[in-house]
């Protein structure tokens, strides 16, 4: 995809849960707070464009029913990763939801699984290219950028430096595949640049 082409945008800002992020949570993505400044620096941008920023959140019942089959092992006395209405389940400190955001909550890996997130971004926001930040690059990361490309979007951007995995080798690995899966991969920065240049033509 043209990196170039932009046409009306969101930021999805996906899972930076303290759950995933906060180190000891029994998700912790070993890069998550490491990206932290620039997911930080992605919504500080979206915001300052006024590009709506989107939260996507996983929040479970406390008895894991609704979580994935393999992870229902995760869940016993009431709690579990990113139980609803417990600390991690919420965003990892400084993020914050603004009062001009939007949040969808998911329970499976794509933000687009059985949620309202398309309709929210075509019919409710007229975006045609999705911009990805979060946790973690192989899992939610990937099946949200893949849904995307499936669905048609445009563009679908996934911000390099803004999103986290295991390890080094791992995001490269999944950096790669979305390149080729037809996914524009960029840093925050450059994103930056574009869209001043958008802005400005």
């Amino acid at each position: 995809m043209d990196t170039m082409t932009r046409g009306n945008e969101a930021l999805l800002v996906i899972d930076m849960q303290r759950d995933f992020c906060d180190e000891g949570s029994p998700l912790c993505v070993a890069g998550a707070m490491d990206c932290l400044p620039q997911v930080e620096d992605a919504v500080r941008h979206a915001r300052s464009r006024n590009i709506p920023v989107v939260w996507i959140v996983r929040e479970h019942h406390a008895t894991g029913c609704d979580v994935e089959r393999f992870r229902r092992g995760l869940y016993s006395g009431g709690r579990g990763p990113c139980t609803r209405g417990t600390p991690g389940a919420e965003l990892v400190h400084p993020l914050e939801i603004g009062p001009d955001d939007h949040k969808i909550v998911k329970t499976r890996f794509s933000g687009f699984h059985h949620t309202n997130l398309a309709h929210l971004l075509r019919e409710g926001l007229g975006v045609d290219r999705v911009v990805l930040a979060g946790v973690q690059s192989p899992n939610c990361i990937r099946a949200t950028a893949m849904d995307a490309v499936a669905l048609d979007f445009p563009s679908v951007v996934v911000l390099s430096d803004a999103t986290a995995s295991a390890t080094p080798e791992v995001q490269a690995a999944n950096m790669h595949d979305l390149r080729n899966m037809g996914c524009t991969v960029i840093d925050v920065a450059e994103w930056a640049v574009q869209g001043r240049a958008h802005h400005d033509a």
